[in-house]
């Protein structure tokens, strides 16, 4: 196993994101959802993935203090 697993890390959030908006948009293709929920939706996205990373970042960071 690797001792660096940012790549994977980084890769990992991409993909997720990348594959969630997707699908937010194949919705707003469809007619599925409405614009406005639509753009919630991706707002919410963001906020949901920054969050995370941040998360993900400081639980890191203790890590290495131990």
């Amino acid at each position: 196993m690797s001792k660096n697993k940012t790549p994977k890390l980084v890769v990992g959030i991409v993909a997720s994101f990348m594959g969630l908006a997707g699908v937010i948009i194949f919705l707003l293709a469809t007619k599925i959802v409405s614009v406005q929920i639509g753009i919630l939706m991706l707002v919410m996205s963001v906020g949901m993935h920054l969050g995370f990373g941040i998360l993900i970042a400081v639980y890191r960071l203790v890590g290495k203090l131990e």
